[in-house]
């Protein structure tokens, strides 16, 4: 592999490329999350309504990132992330335009083809550097600086909301997505090794990867991992505003908490992953999140309602996340690493989908007149699963005669 020169098609992208690829992916997914309740006043429907808004469109990103690995494989990650930019253009103008819910929904939903971005950014780790622990300090470096976007992203949809109109979140979505768009085609160089078979050969060898009892392992830890987070995003806007009665603002500039907190996991993953070993790395993050999550439950059921202790405890989950998210994801590129694509695609997908259901859940759960007590239990009911996954994988790899 060439050595990457920065805005050079010829060689492999900067890391800078990477990070602004994954981060669109991450702030598409959250910008708008403060405006939640006042897109529901503005199309006139339920708030339940409008937070399908997040449910369909992990649903939908879920479904692609099953497409998107394989073809990636075969046709090179350039080509899918370019035409992912301009579909992802096309949708953010629609759902600026649209005149109804519905129509706006249908827009936001097609947005989801930027999960490119996340899919492919760890592909190509993968392709630029083989060995598992190094990838997954690589990839711990891009989600690093890949969270500074989601960090302030719900901060500045939150005074965007206030002083302009949630409109104002997709018209910075539209911005920044012409700007990912020229500098990965100035910048990113294909890294994958093209081989001239079918796209429907390359849907084939999912089995290959499905019955990897390890696979399946780092899947569902990472999707139980995420899946905290995703039901996080779903119930905590209602939390906010609904519980507490913050702003949008204010709701914002809590959601920041969780991403310092990731940051800070993501930091340490990049920093000790190769020292401490890639699947001890993501049991310690599976415990920190599930000692915040396990804590912050005794406190609420204990009757501390209070809008920091809440949002202040989500920090633990970021943190853990940022431990686990990277070196779970190296280890599901690390199955077969000549189908990198394939398994980030798949492995997004279960993440994914699964975290669209907890969303989804998390809506459902908080009716009028609820209280914050349903969320938290259902993300520390995730937090479990994770850790349970993790440790089925390094009884498994001690089994095999691998590294645990």
């Amino acid at each position: 592999m060439a050595d990457s020169t920065f805005l050079n098609r010829g060689t492999p992208p900067h890391i800078a490329t990477l990070i602004l690829l994954a981060g669109l992916s991450a702030l598409t997914m959250n910008i708008f999350l403060p405006s939640l309740p006042g897109m529901a006043a503005w199309f006139e429907v339920p708030y339940a309504l409008m937070q399908l808004s997040v449910a369909l469109y992990l649903g939908l990103s879920a479904v692609l990132q099953i497409l998107i690995g394989p073809i990636s494989d075969r046709y090179g990650r350039r080509k899918v992330l370019l035409w992912s930019l301009v579909l992802f253009l096309i949708a953010t103008v629609g759902t600026l335009l649209a005149p109804n819910a519905t129509a706006f929904l249908v827009f936001r939903m097609a947005q989801a083809v930027i999960a490119a971005g996340m899919v492919l950014s760890r592909a190509v780790v993968r392709d630029m550097v083989p060995d598992d622990a190094q990838a997954a300090s690589m990839i711990g470096y891009v989600t690093m600086g890949m969270s500074i976007v989601p960090m302030i992203g719900p901060v500045i949809g939150g005074v965007l909301e206030e002083a302009i109109g949630w409109q104002a979140n997709f018209g910075l979505l539209l911005v920044l997505g012409l700007v990912t768009l020229w500098l990965t085609w100035a910048d990113l160089g294909e890294t994958a090794t093209i081989r001239p078979v079918t796209l429907g050969a390359q849907m084939r060898q999912y089995p290959q990867l499905l019955r990897s009892q390890r696979f399946w392992g780092y899947a569902l830890c990472a999707a139980f991992a995420s899946g905290s987070f995703f039901a996080y995003l779903g119930g905590a806007p209602y939390v906010g505003t609904e519980v507490f009665g913050l702003s949008a603002s204010g709701v914002g500039a809590l959601f920041a908490l969780t991403a310092v907190g990731y940051a800070a996991g993501n930091f340490v993953a990049g920093r000790f992953s190769v020292r401490i070993g890639m699947n001890r790395m993501v049991f310690i993050g599976a415990l920190v999140t599930l000692g915040g999550l396990g804590t912050l439950a005794v406190l609420t059921l204990a009757g501390l309602h209070s809008a920091f202790v809440f949002f202040g405890f989500t920090t633990f989950v970021g943190f853990g996340n940022g431990m686990t998210l990277p070196n779970a994801n190296a280890g599901l590129l690390s199955i077969q690493p000549e189908l990198a694509g394939t398994a980030s695609g798949l492995g997004g997908a279960i993440m994914i989908g699964g975290g669209a259901a907890l969303a989804a859940l998390a809506g459902a759960l908080l009716g009028p007149g609820a209280s914050e007590t349903p969320l938290v239990l259902l993300m520390l009911a995730s937090s479990v699963g994770a850790l349970l996954s993790i440790l089925w994988v390094m009884r498994r790899a001690r089994s095999l005669g691998l590294s645990a």
